[in-house]
């Protein structure tokens, strides 16, 4: 692996990113063909090289095979998607969509678990990943939310305490089910007199549409808030 000399971000050459991703080389090539994978830069001797965004972009196309969509869908999904998302948004997005399927808790070694984290982690990143609810320790090993890790351990890396992490956690939980409370009770008036086999049909076709939409919501209001916040502070005049 080396490192971008203009961003210092790590790159990564075909075999290393699909050894990182769990695919093969032939995986991501075709990925590539398909649209669903940016192209990588190419360097000195024609040699490419991708980055954390194409990593975290075949971890958010391997949950969603996993939630049974086909190639297809996958790809009108992601041309869905804004083109300028980082690899935070990406992880995000792929945390979201594990969340359509049921709660996926499992007990790890200490060893498994940074392995399904794509990292080492210390005592403290385990603490941190308590406390954010993503693992428990036990007896016999690590309870892990595996549908909360990637995000947990990308919220590793972001310079903010336990304390305002949990009440993040805390805030972003009670709008979010205030929100699918009234989407549920507008969708009920909708579905209440179909049968139940269509009942199903519509959930399924809705959820992960809703699910994306209340995302890009988020994450433009967000923006404009920290944009406005970023405004309204005072500029640095650069005295000491």
């Amino acid at each position: 692996m080396t490192t971008d000399t203009d961003t210092g971000e790590p790159t990564l050459t075909i075999d290393e990113l699909a050894a990182r991703a769990g695919v093969t080389v032939r995986t991501v090539r075709f990925y590539g063909t398909k649209g669903l994978l940016p192209p990588p830069v190419i360097g000195p001797r024609r040699v490419g090289h991708y980055g954390r965004e194409h990593l975290a972009r075949l971890a958010l196309i391997e949950e969603l095979q996993q939630q049974g969509m086909t190639l297809a869908a996958i790809e009108r999904y992601l041309q869905q998607l804004p083109p300028d998302l980082d690899a935070h948004d990406l992880a995000i997005h792929r945390a979201v969509v594990a969340s359509w399927a049921p709660d996926a808790v499992e007990t790890v070694t200490r060893t498994e678990l940074e392995r399904r984290a794509g990292r080492p982690l210390g005592d403290d990143d385990v603490e941190r990943l308590a406390a954010m609810g993503v693992v428990a320790a036990r007896d016999d090993g690590y309870r892990v939310d595996l549908g909360l890790l990637r995000l947990g351990v990308g919220l590793l890396d972001v310079p903010l305490s336990h304390e305002a992490i949990l009440a993040a956690r805390t805030v972003l939980i009670e709008h979010s089910r205030a929100a699918a409370h009234e989407l549920a009770q507008l969708f009920w008036g909708e579905v209440s007199q179909r049968a139940a086999r269509d009942v199903k049909s519509l959930s399924a076709h809705m959820q992960p549409l809703v699910m994306q939409a209340l995302l890009t919501t988020f994450q433009r209001s967000l923006k404009e808030e920290l944009r406005e916040w970023l405004h309204g502070m005072p500029e640095d005049d650069g005295s000491v």
